[in-house]
């Protein structure tokens, strides 16, 4: 059975992206991206919405020959071996490999896709994983926290929910990052 995760790079006042909808500042140096690549190794499945999906599809054609920094070549490759799932209402259709399109999110799906998985899951995106967390099919809750306040803009973690929390893994980085897993306990 896989575990449905939450993972993403958050500002330290809790933001994904600030009020432009930048992420620039999230920019992971190759120790954190290093890092990013060694827990993502367990993924068989990244679930998207449409917007994280266009931001991720990068990596299908990432370049991941000489001249590439390794650590970022080593993401494209774990990338493009997972299978993607896509919720959009109105994305045309899936333009990179392992990726169907769904229309609408089932929570009961992703279940059933978890208690028949080998491998973990990823639900990519806040809008997407409010919806997962909500419905209680998130199993951890992963936070690289970077040293950066940005006044607003994209939340990681939607108001008005409240989860107990287990603390599973931390780890500092020198650039200033701080990662957090936890176990969602109910």
């Amino acid at each position: 059975m896989g575990k449905l995760r939450y993972t993403a790079i958050t500002s330290l006042d809790g933001y994904i992206a600030d009020e432009e909808g930048s992420f620039d500042w999230a920019q992971p140096d190759d120790a954190v991206h290093s890092f990013v690549n060694d827990i993502e190794e367990g993924v068989g499945t990244y679930l998207y919405g449409r917007r994280m999906y266009e931001v991720m599809r990068y990596w299908e054609t990432a370049p991941t020959g000489n001249g590439q920094a390794p650590f970022l070549a080593d993401y494209a490759t774990i990338w493009q071996a997972a299978d993607k799932i896509v919720y959009s209402t109105s994305l045309p259709d899936a333009q990179t490999a392992r990726t169907t399109l769904e229309r609408r999110f089932d929570p009961e799906a992703v279940r059933t896709r978890k208690d028949a998985a080998d491998r973990d899951l990823s639900v990519g995106g806040p809008g997407l994983a409010e919806q997962a967390l909500r419905e209680g099919i998130v199993d951890e809750v992963r936070r690289f926290v970077v040293p950066v306040i940005v006044g607003g803009g994209t939340a990681f973690l939607p108001d008005h929910l409240r989860l107990g929390l287990e603390l599973l893994d931390e780890r500092r980085f020198p650039n200033g990052t701080v990662y957090l897993a936890y176990r969602v306990v109910t």
